[in-house]
């Protein structure tokens, strides 16, 4: 089995499953601290973020010549290109490159889904403070300006003057770690209640385990909040949820965990992304607690080949008593200097998330 990107402390999962499992991991340096216990691990391959896609199909290709590669998984989206490139040239089952391009690069995402007639909010590359102005007059204010891909908010700003333009393209534009940088993206700002839907897939089947009311800074759009299953009107509910079922048919997701996060706007939900993951923030516990389902679990018995959806559908059918799960971080006014002893004394300035 390959196992590609971060999240290595999973491995131990897989073990439980099969101790006679023997897996190779490809990651990036920066994740080498992570492997706790070496036993796990039959080989581990560190490439850099900017190695070639290509170099890294040929290092599985030369694993495999050893000893046959018949799963490969990630626990996380850094790398999931890689692990959809390595599964396509070996012949072993993957999210297709087709799909993690579409849910990571958020531009071709909605492009896809206006073609889809799925959701048609409005957005734009920008490759500089002009671009950003030009489309502010043109679609009005506010609206959002994002890297093209990322996660956990980096780099999201909210412009709701063309004063802000100039900054926000410095924010989204900017070097964040494992993320690649051509330009941002800016798109309709939707008004309304946030939301995310967590999901489990299985040949192209959706099931949603719960819908979570999500809290947003106005400022800088990160989430300090997150309460599940959050109670809603069973129409609303559903729109949501079928909402959520749409966008991942279009963007061609079949198998394993999802996050998929919309705006319920005056006329119905947008999506604000998807990912081919469970939710950050540890969302994936208060789904077990609240619901039942392990999705870690699931995901792990997913990368064997196991078909999961009957059992998960067992789960959300025999607990059905009513339970509530929230997670709060705290967010304090604060900010200062960094010095990190191990780095030479290099400063990093703090500023509140």
């Amino acid at each position: 089995m390959f196992a590609i990107g971060p999240r290595l402390e999973y491995a131990a999962r897989l073990r439980a499953l099969d101790e006679l499992v023997r897996i190779s991991v490809i990651c990036r340096p920066e994740y080498l601290a992570r492997i706790t216990e070496c036993g796990d691990y039959q080989r581990v391959l560190a490439v850099r973020q900017d190695t070639p896609v290509e170099e890294v199909v040929a290092l599985a290709r030369a694993v495999h010549a050893l000893e046959p590669v018949t799963r490969i998984t990630t626990f996380w989206e850094h790398d999931q290109d890689r692990a959809a490139a390595v599964g396509e040239a070996l012949g072993v089952a993957t999210h297709s490159p087709e799909t993690v391009r579409l849910v990571q690069d958020k531009h071709a995402m909605r492009e896809r889904l206006r073609e889809a007639g799925v959701d048609d909010t409005k957005a734009g590359r920008a490759f500089n403070e002009a671009d950003l102005l030009a489309i502010g007059e043109e679609a009005g204010y506010p609206f959002i300006v994002k890297p093209p891909a990322g996660t956990a908010s980096s780099g999201v700003t909210v412009v709701r003057s063309p004063k802000e333009a100039a900054a926000a393209y410095r924010t989204g534009a900017g070097d964040f770690p494992g993320i690649a940088r051509l330009g941002v993206l800016a798109e309709q700002y939707h008004e309304g209640p946030q939301f995310s839907v967590e999901a489990f897939s299985e040949a192209a089947g959706h099931v949603v385990l719960a819908v979570t009311r999500k809290y947003s800074d106005p400022v800088n759009m990160v989430e300090p909040g997150h309460v599940l299953p959050t109670p809603l009107d069973a129409d609303v509910e559903e729109a949501i949820e079928g909402h959520a079922r749409r966008v991942l048919d279009a963007l061609g997701v079949e198998f394993g965990p999802t996050h998929t996060e919309v705006v319920l706007t005056a006329d119905g939900p947008r999506v604000i992304e998807t990912h081919l993951r469970v939710g950050g923030d540890e969302i994936f516990n208060p789904v077990k607690d609240a619901v039942g389902v392990d999705m870690i679990d699931f995901r792990t018995r997913r990368a064997f080949g196991e078909k999961v959806l009957p059992d998960i559908r067992a789960v959300l059918e025999a607990d059905a008593e009513p339970r509530c799960e929230a997670i709060w971080y705290t967010a304090p006014e604060a900010s200062g200097t960094h010095v990190d002893s191990r780095t030479a004394w290099r400063p990093t300035t703090l500023t509140r998330a």
